[in-house]
């Protein structure tokens, strides 16, 4: 008889870790916005490449974060979902944020 596979347990968050994490992507979140402002005030295409990419980047991550949700993949407490979109926005603000200041 097999098992099945066990996921990874990650560690249940609680309030201040997701408040703490909140915190640190709208600081990051930020950072990007004035960066991007920045390039967007510049002109020229690569301000129009850049607006192109900001608007696709956010349907792709919310399609990607509707996805997570009703496949369970963020999990199943409201303290678990709430942490694992935080995350998942964080994953993208940062590659942002790397991308930007190169």
């Amino acid at each position: 008889m097999s098992h099945p596979a066990k996921s990874p347990r990650r560690p249940r968050p609680n309030h201040f870790t997701i408040a703490m994490d909140a915190w640190a992507l709208a600081a990051e979140s930020g950072m990007v916005i004035a960066m991007r402002m920045g390039a967007l005030a510049l002109g020229g295409p690569a301000a129009v490449k850049e607006a192109e990419r900001m608007v696709s980047e956010k349907v792709a991550a919310n399609m990607a974060l509707g996805f997570d949700l009703m496949t369970g993949k963020l999990g199943t407490s409201p303290d678990q979902i709430l942490s694992g979109s935080i995350a998942h926005y964080s994953r993208r603000v940062r590659r942002n944020r790397e991308r930007l200041t190169k």
